[in-house]
């Protein structure tokens, strides 16, 4: 870990992270005719581990793969597995845009499950957080009444899974490296992936230009989150994550150029509440920090 912050590094870090999330929704995207979720995720997973092992061989980490921490292992990775493929269903049916301002509400699930599950203080300065956040995931999704939109929960539910997720992976960084971490999560999820597909009886096997969009998957999908790891330790998380919200405008611009998906008011309105909620969050821990310090 760095001892000050150089947060043009982190951006740099950051931009990686952006290209690599928009190159993974372009994917999901083309390979939702052909392929359901749990095979994309199946061969994500399989391209995943090659690269983990490959790059810990040559890293010399390989070592640092422990069977101490299974359970929370397990528990993360079948937070992120769901998470996933409720991510790549929702891909196929809605725009970019909306996709990803819900998934950025990840930190207000936190805020809303971390004093249940990691036994952190339910704050005053929390509970605005979450409100505000909600109102915000309220104006993007604009749920009707009248008729629901299973494409809208699945990217609720996506961002609700992340939080999981997000909340294991920070007590596994105590005494777990980024390698066996990554270890873990694609060997786990090979065989969520294996068994998902038997169980479903599909198994169709990637051809022509759908082998590149599942190679962009499984490289991108390990490369944004090695990409976010290398920014938060290169900066502070109050530096990062107002930096990961720049993937909205450019996946917007994506989905209008690709895909003719309209620039949408409420969207941008509801993702800026969701970041000022966000920013109000990380400042409070911030402050929380330095009082402990």
């Amino acid at each position: 870990m760095t001892t000050r912050s150089e947060p043009l590094k982190a951006t740099v870090w950051m931009i990686g992270a952006m290209v690599s999330f928009s190159l993974m929704a372009v994917s999901g995207r083309e390979l939702a005719t052909s392929l359901n979720t749990f095979e994309i995720m199946l061969y994500r997973s399989i391209i995943g581990l090659m690269i983990v092992l490959v790059i810990g061989f040559f890293a010399k980490t390989l070592n640092e793969i422990r069977c101490d921490r299974l359970g929370l292992h397990l528990f993360r990775n079948l937070a992120h597995f769901s998470g996933q493929n409720l991510w790549f269903l929702a891909v196929a049916y809605i725009p970019f845009s909306q996709l990803f301002a819900l998934e950025f509400s990840t930190p207000i699930w936190v805020a809303l499950f971390a004093p249940l599950f990691l036994g952190e203080a339910l704050t005053r300065q929390r509970v605005l957080t979450v409100i505000l956040g909600f109102a915000g995931v309220l104006i993007v999704a604009r749920p009707d009444m009248e008729q629901i939109d299973f494409a809208i929960i699945a990217a609720v539910a996506c961002a609700i899974c992340f939080a999981g997720s997000m909340m294991a992976t920070k007590k596994l960084t105590n005494d777990q490296s980024i390698t066996c971490i990554l270890f873990w999560l694609t060997l786990m999820q090979l065989f969520m992936g294996l068994m998902a597909t038997f169980f479903m009886g599909m198994n169709t096997f990637p051809e022509g230009i759908n082998i590149i969009w599942v190679v962009i998957v499984g490289i991108g999908g390990l490369m944004a989150h090695f990409c976010i790891t290398n920014a938060l330790a290169l900066a502070p998380a109050i530096v990062v994550i107002p930096l990961d919200f720049m993937r909205l405008p450019l996946i917007s611009v994506i989905g209008f150029l690709i895909y003719g998906e309209a620039f949408e008011l409420p969207i941008l309105l509801g993702a800026g509440i969701i970041f000022i909620a966000i920013l109000l969050s990380l400042k409070a821990e911030k402050q929380r920090q330095s009082g402990l310090a």
